[in-house]
């Protein structure tokens, strides 16, 4: 089946390549990606797929579906932008590899027994799209999941870290700056005092934890008394364990700041909380065959561990349903993700064999897993035993 994999997807090059670039050249940030979803769409819909957008009550989100058999696989796709630098982490890479492995497997659903969802997942920047999809079922049936990233390096088992998504508002109150300074409460020293906690918190930290932040509100003049400022934040850590300790600590610094200025706080949770990644052993096995088979050298497993991603809403999915979310290298001239040189490098020649070498990677993966009986009995299996817990919570409930 590789060369009816492989034909396929010369086939559709000038529609895959033509859909990446068309995405990076409009970047849209999460919950507003309409044009992106729309082309993502289009190009199914032209290649027989059918396809629902909106869906799961996300106006960005669609699933596109073709074949009827019981194994069940979700190729997903993203298509958010970052503010300002655009396409900066490759998601016109993710949504154009994800359309080529459907396009590829399509054809071969009925001999393989399978049926083949494109599904398109919105922010994943910031507001966990796969997160509320997950909560609202989207991925029950599915036997197994797979996506691809692009980045610097060839990434077979990724590694990410859990993350809280925080915004922190701190109240006080308005005074003239010079003429009555002492009849004010400085919302913005409570965000100093805050960070400088947090800063001297940062030696304590258990290793793989992390914080960093911004202040998206400072006041509005010098010479007013600010009353109000805000910081979103970021906490990370290895696990959603380890996370919860952190932001115990994290919020404490909050807390003090706002208690050493005479003001009062808010934290408000900005998105749900990511997981980590638990990419299944056997599936990254599968990927890294196919793509050593195309002569690139992914990172030795040994290694995969200390090129953790950042974060990702597809750690909850993966902590659920068995699946990879591997990153295929690009040459980005020593840029990495989030820096306006990586948008750049995402419509590069590399970036467009990415595109194609993605797609034949997820659609090689999907084939060697469909085929291979021991896995096809594991991967139902454990959609059968998920789909009995859930009955199973649906009558204590």
């Amino acid at each position: 089946m590789t060369s009816e994999v492989d034909d396929a997807i010369v086939r559709a090059q000038a529609d895959l390549i033509a859909l990446s670039h068309s995405i990076h050249a409009e970047p849209e940030l999460a919950f507003d990606e309409h044009r992106s979803a729309a082309k993502v769409a289009d190009v199914l819909s032209r290649y027989g797929f059918e396809v629902a957008i909106p869906y799961a009550d996300l106006p960005t989100a669609l699933c596109a579906e073709r074949g009827s058999g019981e194994f069940v696989v979700g190729i997903l796709a993203e298509y958010d932008a970052l503010p300002q630098i655009g396409h900066a982490c490759g998601h016109n890479i993710i949504a154009a590899a994800a359309v080529g492995a459907g396009i590829a497997l399509a054809p071969l659903a009925d001999r393989l027994g399978i049926t083949i969802r494109v599904i398109g997942t919105p922010a994943e920047e910031t507001g966990g799209g796969k997160v509320l999809m997950l909560d609202r079922g989207v991925f029950d049936d599915l036997a197994m999941v797979a996506m691809v990233h692009p980045g610097p390096d060839d990434i077979a088992g990724a590694h990410s870290l859990a993350m809280a998504d925080v915004a922190v508002t701190f109240s006080g109150r308005e005074a003239h700056a010079s003429a009555a300074p002492q009849l004010g409460l400085n919302a913005a020293d409570a965000a100093t005092v805050a960070q400088v906690g947090l800063g001297l918190l940062r030696q304590h930290l258990d290793p793989g934890q992390q914080m960093h932040g911004i202040v998206s509100d400072g006041g509005v003049a010098p010479n007013i008394v600010p009353a109000r400022t805000e910081m979103l934040y970021y906490l990370r850590a290895e696990t959603a364990t380890a996370l919860t300790a952190l932001a115990d600590r994290a919020f404490a610094c909050f807390e003090a700041g706002a208690l050493a200025a005479g003001c009062t706080h808010e934290i408000r949770t900005v998105s749900p909380n990511y997981h980590e990644l638990r990419p299944d052993p056997w599936l990254v096995g599968a990927y890294r065959e196919q793509i050593e088979t195309m002569g690139r050298s992914p990172l030795p497993p040994d290694r995969e561990g200390s090129r953790p991603l950042g974060s990702t809403d597809m750690g909850n999915v993966t902590q659920v349903i068995p699946g990879i979310h591997p990153v295929i290298g690009i040459e980005s001239g020593g840029a990495v993700t989030h820096q306006p040189e990586f948008a750049a490098a995402c419509v590069t020649e590399s970036a467009d064999r990415a595109v194609l070498d993605g797609a034949r990677a997820l659609a090689g993966t999907v084939i060697a897993a469909a085929t291979d009986p021991a896995q096809r009995t594991r991967l139902l299996e454990a959609r059968a035993a998920r789909e009995l817990a859930r009955r199973r919570q649906g009558i204590a409930q």
